[in-house]
């Protein structure tokens, strides 16, 4: 968009005409009354980036009245944007109390002409042209003087206040999603744990625990487990054990079958990830036999991130796993599946490959100790109760994290 494109009203404007630039600055370290028992508030980058929130009420580190005084740094008025401009470049937050900064920032001092969270949105909005501004061999850095003649879209103030008002809400909706998001996240870990080591019974209320009924229970190799609960291994559970295929860099496409990764499993959940996919033209070969996946198949990585667990879905499409990863096709006669899953998944089963892990120059497990991991194996029908339950509070995450994206 360009001055002859802009809405009606609009214009460009640069941001030393509708804000005043402020530098910042840092008071000498070796002088302890600049710093000692300090009420002012004074930034660094880190404060900015810390968190995802919109504003800023507090700051790590204080420094004196004295201090202010002996150095560049300068007391900024609340609704403050303070936008670093250093190494790390046009990352903002407004100040809700007034501050100081150091010099890894141009702080905005919105005059009368310009809402403070329009110019916020604004600055957002061009951040990546921002940081184009920047220069330095050691570190990006944006002058002042560069900061004061970039240009931005400057609307008639009531339609600024109009269009902040909107973004404002978006960003609250947002942020509540990813409230909900961390809460789904933490009750998660609490309801793994307590449904793979309690159980449920047929009405899908949990098992009364140890402590309350331990009657109900029998000490196991994974600790205290209902006493109708199996401990298997996963040679137990198991059709076939392989790991991935090696050498299959030449054989990269832009078009064929999935080529699976580490990067396709998260320790968020037992479902694959596709941030990043690699396809590959399959060789006509044994190598190529031994190495496809099948829905119910479970997938763990042995090398570099150990541990991280992924289940082929129903009806997925052709893919195969390279040498990172263990490839172990499920007995669904003995277990299901995504239980075997989301039990390696949990505490029990990271904590078994912490203390197996092979020793040696790099981290790395064989598929002999793979086979040799341990799980808890429910009655059937108790299972599936429990694996829809966990699945269930996988699909209200992602529904969460949709929304925020």
């Amino acid at each position: 968009m360009n001055k002859h494109s802009l809405p009606e009203g609009w214009s460009l404007k640069k941001l030393g005409e509708i804000a005043t630039v402020v530098s910042g600055g840092t008071p000498s370290r070796s002088q302890p009354k600049y710093w000692a028992n300090g009420n002012i508030p004074w930034v660094t980058p880190t404060d900015i980036t810390r968190d995802n929130s919109l504003t800023l009420l507090d700051t790590k580190e204080k420094i004196t009245e004295l201090g202010l005084r002996s150095s560049s740094a300068n007391l900024l008025p609340s609704g403050t944007l303070l936008m670093t401009s250093r190494a790390t470049v046009g990352e903002i937050k407004i100040s809700t109390i007034p501050v100081s900064t150091n010099q890894g920032f141009k702080n905005l001092i919105p005059n009368a002409l310009v809402d403070k969270w329009y110019l916020y949105y604004q600055m957002l909005f061009h951040k990546e042209s921002y940081k184009q501004l920047g220069n330095g061999s050691t570190f990006l850095e944006v002058s002042k003087s560069a900061t004061e003649s970039f240009e931005i879209y400057y609307a008639p103030l009531p339609e600024q206040r109009a269009i902040a008002d909107i973004l404002s809400m978006v960003d609250e909706a947002i942020a509540k999603s990813e409230s909900l998001v961390r809460k789904y996240q933490s009750i998660k870990q609490g309801l793994m744990f307590d449904l793979l080591t309690r159980g449920v019974d047929e009405n899908g209320e949990l098992r009364a625990s140890y402590e309350e009924a331990p009657e109900l229970y029998r000490e196991t190799s994974l600790g205290w487990l209902p006493k109708d609960w199996e401990v298997l291994k996963i040679r137990d559970a198991r059709k076939s054990i392989t790991s991935g295929s090696r050498w299959w860099a030449r054989y990269y496409a832009n078009e064929g079958a999935l080529f699976l990764r580490i990067g396709n499993l998260t320790r968020e959940h037992i479902n694959l990830r596709f941030d990043s996919i690699q396809r590959v033209r399959v060789p006509n070969d044994a190598e190529s036999k031994r190495t496809v996946v099948a829905a119910g198949d479970v997938l763990i990585s042995v090398t570099a991130d150990l541990g991280i667990i992924g289940v082929i879905p129903k009806n997925f499409e052709e893919a195969y796993v390279n040498q990172h990863i263990a490839l172990v096709k499920v007995d669904a006669e003995i277990t299901n599946p995504r239980w075997l899953g989301h039990f390696m998944a949990s505490r029990l089963g990271w904590y078994q490959f912490q203390t197996l892990n092979d020793s040696g120059a790099k981290a790395g497990l064989n598929l002999p100790t793979v086979d040799s991991l341990s799980f808890a194996n429910p009655p059937r029908e108790e299972r599936n109760r429990i694996v829809k339950m966990i699945d269930n509070q996988d699909d209200m995450i992602k529904v969460e994290k949709e929304l925020v994206t």
